[in-house]
């Protein structure tokens, strides 16, 4: 299937990994990318330059295909060494970057230069419109059914999509509620060039994270994520656990007066002892709703090869036959 987003990036099937916190590993970048679609490793959950350069050759031994980093702006005091991962990524020979967050573009002349192709997470049309005014070469539209931080519209994506179809120049991915072939024939009539999936990734054999989290997410039902931190404007979305429920306590308790700090210990510092020891009560993780669609643990190239099979059959069979009166 060939897409905008396919010809861009160089790869078979128009499907992204997006990076995650200690889930995007080499060991996942290279699954998703050997089966076709675009694999991406998550830039700060390496702690410097030189261990996101290790991870990058480490992706490269295992895989010849295109694969991409992920790379997220915090708004933080101490900022992470954010020129020598530029220069890590680009030295890595790496031709595809994620951005979250802040915005990208005093990054954007050093990757371009270098040949790098930005897509730009954006959870709003405002905040795509602005990818696309400072050169950003694609978007990825978040909607409010997306783990992680849906932003504070709450649009989900069959507005979201159609809106930003209407408005931009630049190719899209949509993400938030992907996880099979009817997500990617929807994300494509909406006018996305391709989906991108986190969380129904994560729920994959070659996934790096421990067994009691891809359990958790087929154990786990559409009604079963939570938002946390929406009055620090901080939203996400996260699985429920007595984490998150404390989390919420606190934030019913507290009202306006909520400050970071009371809830530091839910949020922060959790990811490994979730994700790699498997303590699913140490604290709040991104989860989407989409959990709700996802049903086992294949290998990626399984699921990716299913996702294109009932993509292509959707499009040649069903919709193909309702054509004709």
């Amino acid at each position: 299937m060939k897409t905008l987003i396919t010809d861009m990036f160089g790869i078979q099937h128009p499907i992204i990994q997006g990076g995650m916190h200690y889930v995007g590993f080499a060991e996942l970048a290279a699954a998703v990318s050997n089966a076709g679609g675009l694999g991406i490793i998550t830039g700060l959950t390496q702690r410097t330059p030189e261990a996101l350069a290790a991870e990058i050759a480490r992706c490269r031994a295992m895989t010849d295909k295109p694969f991409g980093v992920n790379l997220t702006f915090l708004p933080t005091v101490s900022s992470p060494d954010y020129p020598g991962y530029i220069k890590a990524i680009i030295e890595g020979g790496v031709k595809a970057v994620e951005t979250a967050g802040n915005n990208p573009q005093k990054w954007l002349p050093a990757l371009h230069e270098a040949g790098v192709k930005v897509i730009h997470k954006c959870t709003s049309v405002r905040h795509a419109l602005k990818a696309e005014a400072i050169g950003c070469d694609a978007v990825s539209v978040d909607g409010f059914e997306c783990g992680g931080h849906p932003g504070e519209d709450d649009i989900p994506n069959f507005i979201l999509l159609p809106r930003a179809a209407e408005s931009l120049k630049i190719p899209f991915v949509a993400s938030g509620g992907m996880a099979d072939g009817r997500s990617l024939v929807a994300a494509l009539a909406l006018g996305a060039e391709g989906i991108n999936m986190g969380t129904r990734f994560i729920a994959t054999q070659e996934a790096p994270v421990h067994e009691k989290v891809k359990q958790a997410i087929v154990d786990a039902s559409e009604l079963d994520t939570r938002l946390v931190m929406r009055p620090l404007r901080n939203t996400e979305r996260v699985l429920r656990n007595a984490a998150v429920d404390r989390l919420l306590e606190k934030e019913r308790t507290l009202g306006a007066n909520l400050k970071f700090e009371d809830i530091i210990d839910e949020v922060a510092g959790v990811y490994p002892r979730i994700m790699q020891n498997g303590d699913m009560e140490a604290g709040a993780w991104s989860c989407g709703m989409v959990a709700g669609l996802i049903h086992d643990i294949p290998t990626v190239k399984e699921l990716i090869d299913r996702i294109m099979r009932e993509a292509e059959g959707i499009i040649y069979r069903r919709l193909a036959g309702l054509g004709h009166s």
